[in-house]
């Protein structure tokens, strides 16, 4: 066990807490003045981690903080000899159905190759033949207007496997997607080039708190914080005055920009995806040794 001084994890929790108050504070600032955010937003409602539980620190397994009774009031933790740290047991008991999932779902995810190429026309499917005010951000206009927007969808091969995306899709739109994912087979079919699924390692992170450190729990965020521009920005939506330039995926030169950044986005979750799969692995391994 690692044991940290109230002055070590202090330091630790307050730079934990500005580097995601870069995040949190502008989100505040807008939901007090009841302004929508078409990326950013999403990272808060979508993903159900509300902005002060991101910004509260969590050391992670392994770690004893000295002089820290405040941490007994957060589920679990619990007092040991040289201080406070994360109660296993109790973790197991609530989480570990929860542990299984995500060790699965990352192992097999991570062992697959990233296939690139789907041009993020997820976010084309669910407008697809939709009226105007049935949008999903329909304050925005359709930089290619319903019709072109429509055309596109028609042309293209749409091949999302990921199904909390595939689910959003039109009606219209769903036979067209060359697979019909299930919530069943979502271990069967997701694969490391996809945006949601390299978004959702930090769903995975949040879910498993306090297990997860607080500082790949803030990777995780970051990353699905770029990933959603690039998501966007790819998107039907004209976000220009917001300063997301678009990614004109109806071109080659815009879809060959997308699978570039795709690509750099699959290289950097896999770190973050091993983390995880680690995490887990350190907590369930704990239970199989007893």
């Amino acid at each position: 066990m690692e044991v940290l001084t109230r002055a070590q994890w202090h330091e630790l929790r307050d730079a934990h807490v500005a580097r995601m108050r870069r995040f949190t504070g502008p989100h505040q600032e807008r939901k007090l003045r009841k302004e929508k955010h078409p990326v950013m937003d999403f990272l808060f409602t979508y993903y159900s981690h509300r902005p002060v539980r991101l910004e509260r620190w969590h050391p992670g397994p392994g770690v004893v903080l000295e002089d820290a009774a405040e941490y007994l009031e957060f589920p679990h933790y619990k007092a040991t000899p040289d201080g406070v740290a994360l109660d296993v047991d109790s973790f197991l008991k609530q989480r570990g159905k929860t542990l299984e999932f995500v060790q699965a779902l990352l192992t097999a995810t991570l062992s697959r190759p990233a296939r690139l190429g789907c041009f993020g026309l997820h976010e084309w499917a669910m407008v697809y033949r939709q009226e105007p005010e049935e949008i999903r951000h329909n304050a925005w206009p359709l930089r290619l207007g319903s019709d072109g927007t429509d055309r596109v969808v028609e042309a293209s091969r749409i091949q999302c496997g990921h199904f909390d995306a595939f689910r959003f899709f039109t009606q219209p739109a769903r036979p067209r997607n060359t697979i019909q994912p299930t919530r069943e087979d979502q271990v069967a079919n997701e694969q490391p080039g996809c945006l949601h699924a390299n978004m959702d390692l930090f769903k995975w992170a949040y879910k498993m708190e306090p297990a997860t450190p607080s500082d790949l729990v803030a990777d995780c965020f970051e990353l699905a914080v770029d990933v959603r521009e690039l998501d966007m920005q790819a998107s039907p939506y004209d976000l220009a005055r917001l300063g997301y330039e678009p990614v004109p995926i109806e071109t080659p030169d815009g879809r060959a920009e997308y699978v570039r950044r795709q690509a750099a986005f699959a290289e950097r979750a896999r770190p973050l995806r091993e983390r995880l799969i680690f995490v887990c692995q350190s907590i369930l391994t704990v239970t199989s040794l007893r």
